[in-house]
């Protein structure tokens, strides 16, 4: 075979491989597979929280109150989300994750939600107080049957409010939507429904005046807490996205840090949901 002949059969070959090469690449989506990809998501939340049991003991005191309810802390449309000096301050969630195949991706997550017992209330009391006669908190001193009793600011302050913070491993399932509404185009807009998992602790910094002791405010290791989320994903221009969601769960904090005395502490339980718009990116490296 001469010489110009195999240069014209390696120059068509160049030319078909090329064609099909672009071809796939013009018809294959980056949004079509997720395999392999990371992503990174801030948000705000609000919350709703259960009623619970809060029992606080001490070396002079063990009392508990009934059906205490709570509120979240709301900060609306503040520029403090995305102010690096002060996102901590209003209700954020963080996530960070790694998609293990197409459908499903593993992340870790900090959801820093915010929770005040509501105060200056008739909440059942039970348990004693018998501080000694030389504290300014033994004005308090009685033993409570269960009735109603006035819980005021000078006899308990309780806050969860820098706050709640669930820090927790989930694991999640991503399915594009799109093509019910008839979008083709997934680099340019994509639909996904996403739903999950996940477990954690509870790292919360109690904000807690107790008896008219010393108001405590540090971070403690308080518990775990279990949750289940559902979820909107829209996905534009390849790599960007918002996501609202709904996560749910329920926490179990057995350990308080309510006083500078580490022998008094506070013990709750109760369910929680989560009203959640984040904002991310969703790339290879």
């Amino acid at each position: 075979m001469k010489i110009a002949t195999l240069r014209t059969l390696a120059l068509l070959s160049l030319t078909l491989f090329s064609i099909t090469t672009q071809a796939q690449e013009e018809t294959e989506k980056y949004t079509a597979n997720n395999k392999g990809k990371f992503f990174i998501s801030w948000g705000g939340n609000r919350e709703t929280f259960s009623k619970s049991d809060i029992r606080f003991k001490g070396e002079d005191y063990d009392f508990t109150i009934h059906d205490a309810s709570a509120v979240d802390k709301p900060k609306g449309w503040h520029i403090d989300y995305i102010n690096p000096t002060r996102m901590t301050i209003p209700q954020t969630n963080f996530k960070i994750g790694y998609f293990i195949s197409d459908k499903y991706n593993i992340s870790l997550g900090v959801d820093h939600m915010k929770y005040v017992m509501k105060e200056d209330l008739y909440k059942n009391v039970s348990g004693y107080i018998n501080l000694p006669a030389d504290e300014e908190g033994s004005v308090f001193n009685q033993e409570f049957t269960g009735d109603p009793y006035f819980v005021s600011e000078e006899f308990l302050q309780f806050e969860h409010t820098n706050g709640l913070n669930y820090v927790y491993l989930e694991l999640n399932r991503f399915d594009d939507i799109s093509s019910i509404f008839k979008v083709s185009n997934t680099d340019k807009f994509q639909l996904n429904l996403t739903e999950g998992f996940g477990g954690g602790i509870l790292y919360p910094k109690t904000n807690t005046t107790l008896l008219q002791k010393d108001r405590y405010d540090e971070f403690h290791l308080a518990g775990y807490g279990i949750s289940a989320n559902v979820g909107l994903n829209f996905t534009f221009f390849k790599y960007f996205f918002m996501e609202s969601s709904l996560r749910g769960g329920f926490i179990n904090m057995p350990d308080i840090r309510t006083t500078s005395n580490t022998n008094e502490s506070a013990s709750q339980h109760f369910w929680f949901l989560q009203r959640v718009i984040a904002f991310g990116a969703r790339f290879r490296v």
